[in-house]
This record gives C-alpha cells, sequence and structure tokens, in this order.
C-alpha cells in the first residue's frame, strides 16, 4: 500500500523532470536556429545534432519519469 504522500512526490517528481526536458529541448532547438541562420552552410550537420541530441534528452526524460513512477 501506497502512502499518499509518496504518489504526490512521485507527481511533483515527474512534472519537475518534463518541465527540465521541455527546458532542454526548447533550448537546444533555439540556438540550433541561431547557429543555421548565422552560418546556413552547416545547417544539415546542425540538424543532425539537433535532432540527435533532443532523442538524448528525452530519452534521459522517459527514463527518469519511469524511474520517478516506480519508487512513488
Amino acid at each position: 500500500m501506497m502512502l499518499p504522500m509518496a504518489e504526490s512526490m512521485a507527481a511533483i517528481g515527474a512534472g519537475i523532470i518534463m518541465i527540465g526536458a521541455a527546458l532542454g529541448i526548447g533550448l537546444l532547438f533555439a540556438v540550433g536556429l541561431q547557429s543555421s541562420a548565422r552560418q546556413p552552410e552547416l545547417q544539415a550537420k546542425l540538424q543532425t545534432a539537433m535532432i540527435i541530441g533532443g532523442a538524448f534528452i528525452e530519452g534521459v526524460a522517459l527514463f527518469a519519469l519511469v524511474i520517478c513512477l516506480m519508487k512513488g
């Protein structure tokens, strides 16, 4: 049986994880777009790096979310 406090802490942790992932992806793509605006010839390389970075951020966020919900 889970305690109500543990459930609420898991929900707060899940929210913090999602906020962090959203900020990380937002900053990643904002800086990537600024970089491609400054050097358009590197757009293909920057786009590939942005997609890989976004996938890593999403993977870490999903893993942290699962751990948070398992502990709660």
